[in-house]
């Protein structure tokens, strides 16, 4: 007994005692998630609903910081230049890590180099919605009507160079390079007011619960979902696959990073409580709720650079820019 404590002792030794420090105390102050959006909107939500969990099966005390503008760049930038720590992170989705470094000119950070992934969240793909009273029922008669009568129609967006906005031009790309025009809108909300109100036919959102509401109760008719499979929270609702669009896969993940460098210690701890949160049934239901799915992967690195690469590509393919 005695040699194997003076072993332990001699091998914690030769460690860096800021490392053992690191270990031993962290977290030993509030961590700070930025999210890179305002309040209420999908992101915010699955970001309060992570930091909720993790309080409730880990103890850990995380504050919330909404820093939204300029389409989330503005919090993921903060994120990227901050100290590496463990004491900031990122509530990162595929707009800030994705859409806006690869259709932009200049972005200010590198979605790869400059970030290291916690783990995955949720997602939530985003759909095709029009007006109930509008005359198609199903996307190959929304296809059709559209071919039928080009730059006759418009769909809103949740603004330009959104994850809406790409699922906008990505449909009229896939569907044979579609003419219709598009409405940018300040926010899903706005848009989906003014589909209800008929002044916009065909809107592209993020489909959560209060899109999964409208639709419910008649005010707006969901289409398709852009989701590989059928939803279990819209099992009713096809996919655009299923419609004959291959590549019309447009998921919205949520995910939490943190900066580059951060302590290898600090960040497996980070791992480890987040893959607790995932595993916790009530935290699924809150994800569902939101109209969403959890991540569960078996390689959340591999996924992530496979969907930058992908993305990539398809942005450079329909020459989508913001």
């Amino acid at each position: 007994m005695k040699k194997r404590t003076f072993l332990a002792f001699g091998t914690a030794a030769l460690a860096p005692w800021g490392v053992l420090q690191a270990q031993a105390r962290y977290p030993d102050r509030p961590i700070r998630l930025v999210v890179p959006f305002a309040p209420g909107g999908d992101g915010d939500i699955m970001g309060r609903a992570w930091v909720k969990h993790m309080a409730s099966q880990t103890g850990m005390n995380i504050v919330v910081d909404n820093k939204g503008g300029a389409g989330g760049v503005i919090g993921a930038a903060e994120v990227a230049r901050a100290r590496p720590d463990g004491y900031t992170l990122l509530l990162g989705t595929s707009t800030t890590q994705i859409i806006n470094p690869a259709a932009s000119a200049s972005s200010p950070y590198d979605p790869i180099k400059d970030f290291e992934l916690i783990g995955m969240v949720s997602a939530n793909p985003t759909c095709i919605v029009v007006n109930p009273k509008f005359p198609a029922n199903t996307l190959k008669e929304l296809i059709a009507l559209i071919k039928a009568n080009p730059g006759k129609y418009a769909y809103g967006s949740a603004g330009p160079g959104t994850i809406t906005n790409l699922t906008g031009e990505l449909f009229k790309y896939q569907a044979g390079k579609l003419d219709v025009q598009h409405v940018p809108y300040k926010g899903g909300g706005p848009a989906m007011q003014d589909l209800i109100a008929g002044h916009v036919p065909i809107i592209t959102p993020i489909l959560s619960s209060a899109v999964l509401a409208q639709h419910r109760a008649g005010r707006a008719r969901i289409l398709c979902v852009n989701n590989e499979t059928r939803l279990k929270a819209a099992p009713d609702i096809p996919t655009a696959v299923e419609s004959g669009l291959a590549d019309m896969r447009v998921q919205v993940f949520n995910a939490v990073f943190v900066p580059a460098s951060t302590p290898k210690e600090v960040v497996a701890t980070l791992k480890a409580a987040s893959h607790k949160v995932i595993a916790d049934p009530e935290f699924l239901l809150d994800v569902e709720k939101a109209g969403g799915e959890l991540l569960v992967l078996a390689d959340p690195d591999k996924y992530f650079k496979q969907e930058v690469l992908r993305w990539n590509q398809l942005i450079k393919t329909i020459g989508f820019k913001i």
